[in-house]
């Protein structure tokens, strides 16, 4: 029986150096107007680790791996996917990646298999090997009663879970995901979960952003902490969080956490 997700391993990719980081980000900043989003980012993503970048709203995740995956041209800085730079060899650097960004707009008059076999047969990759995939891929993520509905008519979940098989099918070194629970119920999220799980084990490396403290705290092995546009705390889960819990030292890190002086009206006893 073929495994429900490609390994990594089974993808030519010659332009991978290796020994290399996963991603290395250095230097990365964006200013809009007189807004400084990122603000000189340094990060490595060791290759073969499963990566949290966590931070509150407006924090500059977002804008991060944006131009980390090519998606967004740095004002300053540089990113490499396995030694790859992407914004010098873009094509090479992007073969190596699958994406799955925030708000993803998607091809929706197709259909979830047609969307599914679209990815693939635009990364190259032969027609039955496409179709094959499709169908492992719609199976482990519980989309194959929905592989002939629109993609317009997908709930907001079940979008969500048809853009990640897009970005698995040519089973990339490296997946970045921005927010790939929010809208997915329970069972979905704990499916997606043990695929990424075992990708990770094959070989790949998965950067996740999230707002979820335990799911990062359970699921990841590194996070990195990002605040105004600015790294607080990176490394390893029990190197970030010391003694307590991944929340406790988010919190610590960010601030911003208020009283309930005043809100005396709202007891009822």
């Amino acid at each position: 029986m073929s495994s429900p997700v490609p390994a990594p391993s089974d993808q030519d990719d010659p332009q991978a150096r290796p020994g290399t980081a996963a991603l290395t980000i250095r230097g990365l900043a964006k200013r809009f107007g007189e807004k400084i989003a990122v603000n000189g980012v340094n990060l490595e993503v060791p290759s073969g680790s499963f990566y949290g970048l966590v931070g509150p709203n407006g924090a500059g995740k977002t804008t991060t791996l944006s131009m980390a995956t090519g998606l967004l041209r740095p004002d300053f800085g540089q990113a490499l996917v396995h030694g790859v730079d992407v914004w010098e060899q873009p094509l090479e650097a992007k073969k190596l990646m699958g994406i799955l960004p925030d708000g993803v707009r998607l091809f929706d008059r197709l259909t979830g298999e047609q969307l599914v076999t679209y990815a693939g047969l635009l990364r190259g990759m032969d027609r039955a090997m496409v179709a094959e995939r499709t169908g492992d891929l719609l199976r482990a993520l519980d989309l194959t009663d929905d592989a002939g509905t629109l993609v317009v008519d997908y709930s907001a979940g079940m979008t969500k879970k048809i853009a990640l098989a897009s970005a698995l099918i040519h089973a990339p070194r490296l997946l970045v995901l921005d927010e790939p629970f929010e809208s997915v119920d329970p069972v979905s999220a704990a499916n997606i979960r043990d695929i990424l799980t075992g990708y990770v084990q094959s070989g790949g490396s998965v950067i996740v952003s999230s707002h979820v403290m335990d799911l990062v705290q359970r699921m990841c092995d590194h996070v990195a902490v990002i605040a105004a546009g600015t790294v607080l705390a990176a490394g390893t889960i029990d190197e970030v969080r010391g003694e307590g819990t991944l929340e406790d030292r988010f919190v610590e890190l960010v601030g911003g956490r208020n009283t309930t002086e005043g809100l005396s009206w709202l007891r009822t006893s």
